[in-house]
């Protein structure tokens, strides 16, 4: 427990505000508002914005936008995976053409792009900690009639650069009820990706630390990496798929399995979805399968998915559906650990 709280302020010190930039972006709506702003980002058709008579950030439906100017440097990501980086302004279209977007990356260089080719703006920074964005939430529950308790910590970040991301994401549930032993999952997943030349495809490495008292598992440490592509990738929908090798190191609770932890090569092959509703509702899911090589039938499975519910500004109620699955664990050893969790949380950066 010590260790989550501590975990917890860290998080909370990465979400905390920092020092902005000078409000000085132009965005005009199509119905003829014109709004003087910094613009955060743009993430899931939402273009997130600062505006310096509005507390927090504004959330604005991107189709509504029809041109902005902007002389702060963005990293604009599109459909195809490519990556521009520069400053941002809109050209001035004749009657029904769509908005183009016009990205100056030199003097002498200038991009155009029409905005449904768009799918991800964020801000550059030479501060390490004005690039991260992400998101941390919390959740208890109690019940007096059985002295159930149940709480659960998550938080992820992502570092993201011109042509590779870096996340690191933490979940960890407990429930305890009289008369039983608490039960505990914990998890820290590290993954990064880099853009190889053939658009929409990518190398992706992953490190996972896995512990499950119900499963009986003192550390399962998972090292794995691949090639993935990007299968759409829109504003509303994101669905990307890879494929590759990983090896499993399993340290079981067990005083005689704990002498001689289990080694395992697998394949990898993932993948992850995200569905967005503006203003609303975002579903995202992941899973991981890894079927041994070096122990021939026996399979791995890592899911997780979770719907959020927004609330008000960068607050959300979220619904986590996971699931950790061993077809063949040791003798007497539990198979799966799975369950659900709610609760609270508050996104940060461009997110």
């Amino acid at each position: 427990m010590k260790h989550n709280l501590i975990l917890l302020c860290l998080a909370m010190l990465v979400a905390s505000p920092i020092l902005a930039r000078d409000k000085t972006d132009v965005i005009l709506m199509k119905n003829g508002d014109r709004f003087t702003c910094e613009i955060k980002g743009l993430s899931s058709n939402i273009l997130y914005v600062s505006i310096s008579y509005i507390l927090g950030t504004v959330s604005v439906d991107w189709s509504k936008v029809d041109r902005i100017e902007s002389t702060q440097l963005f990293m604009v990501k599109t459909q195809d995976g490519t990556v521009y980086t520069g400053r941002l302004s809109t050209p001035e279209t004749v009657g029904e053409r769509p908005m183009q977007i016009e990205i100056l990356e030199a003097p002498e260089n200038t991009v155009t792009l029409e905005r449904n080719r768009i799918v991800e703006v964020k801000e550059t920074a030479s501060n390490f900690w004005q690039r991260l964005n992400g998101q941390i939430g919390t959740g208890f529950t109690y019940s007096k009639g059985n002295q159930s308790a149940q709480y659960n910590l998550n938080s992820d970040v992502t570092y993201p650069e011109e042509r590779w991301s870096a996340t690191v994401r933490y979940n960890s549930n407990l429930t305890s009820n009289a008369g039983a032993s608490a039960s505990t999952q914990n998890e820290i997943m590290l993954s990064a990706q880099r853009l190889l030349r053939w658009k929409n495809w990518y190398y992706t490495g992953i490190t996972d630390f896995l512990q499950s008292s119900v499963q009986g598992i003192r550390l399962q440490s998972t090292f794995g990496g691949g090639i993935g592509r990007n299968i759409k990738n829109t504003g509303a929908t994101t669905f990307t798929v890879y494929g590759g090798l990983a090896w499993q190191k399993i340290d079981y609770q067990d005083a005689i399995l704990a002498a001689r932890p289990q080694q395992v090569t697998s394949g990898l092959i993932g993948s992850s979805l995200k569905l967005f509703q503006f203003d609303r509702t975002t579903l995202t899911a992941s899973v991981n399968f890894l079927p041994a090589i070096s122990q021939p039938g026996r399979i791995h499975l890592n899911l997780r998915s979770t719907y959020y519910v927004k609330l008000w500004g960068k607050l959300n109620w979220n619904f986590t559906v996971y699931n950790t699955f061993d077809n063949r664990p040791p003798a007497g050893f539990v198979g799966s650990d799975y369950g659900t969790s709610s609760g609270l949380n508050l996104s940060f950066g461009n997110r």
